[in-house]
């Protein structure tokens, strides 16, 4: 009886892990890289927009050979560090993350971009793709503030 019991639950298990991956584990696969790029995210975007580390933060999740699709920065982590670095040393930047989404490989970053004081800034979107869990290519849009609207609604 023990083993007939013993054979049941062998098939039944082998039944069960002959479907796992065709059905649960590219779900389970996803989902856990949406969480992990969004892990990746968080960090990144803290360490460059609230600490102001901008080495830091692309030496920890930018891939060297970045690929650049904002034509005033080559590509490369390197150029677009020295791109932000001299952004961010102006004391009057200032950088309010407003919402952040991650869709698979995708994340996309939409804040408020201040480089004048007193100055309405932009409105900013940067659209990262991540590959094991570091970003390897990014792409920006920016819309100017202050123009004058035909419509009430808030850039944020």
């Amino acid at each position: 009886m023990v083993m007939k019991t013993w054979l049941k639950g062998l098939a039944l298990a082998g039944t069960v892990s002959m479907y796992m991956p065709l059905y649960a584990m590219p779900e389970i696969a996803q989902a856990q890289a949406v969480t992990d790029n969004r892990a990746v995210m968080r960090a990144f975007t803290h360490l460059l927009y609230d600490e102001g580390k901008v080495r830091a933060a692309y030496e920890a999740y930018v891939a060297p050979d970045l690929i650049q699709h904002n034509p005033n920065i080559a590509d490369g982590r390197e150029a677009a560090i020295a791109e932000l670095q001299g952004l961010l040393s102006n004391p009057d930047a200032h950088f309010s993350i407003e919402h952040m989404a991650v869709d698979g490989d995708l994340a996309f970053v939409h804040f408020k971009g201040q480089i004048v004081k007193d100055a309405p800034g932009a409105a900013v979107v940067e659209i990262f793709r991540l590959k094991d869990g570091k970003i390897v290519e990014h792409w920006d849009v920016f819309q100017m503030m202050g123009i004058d609207a035909k419509n009430a609604h808030p850039y944020f």
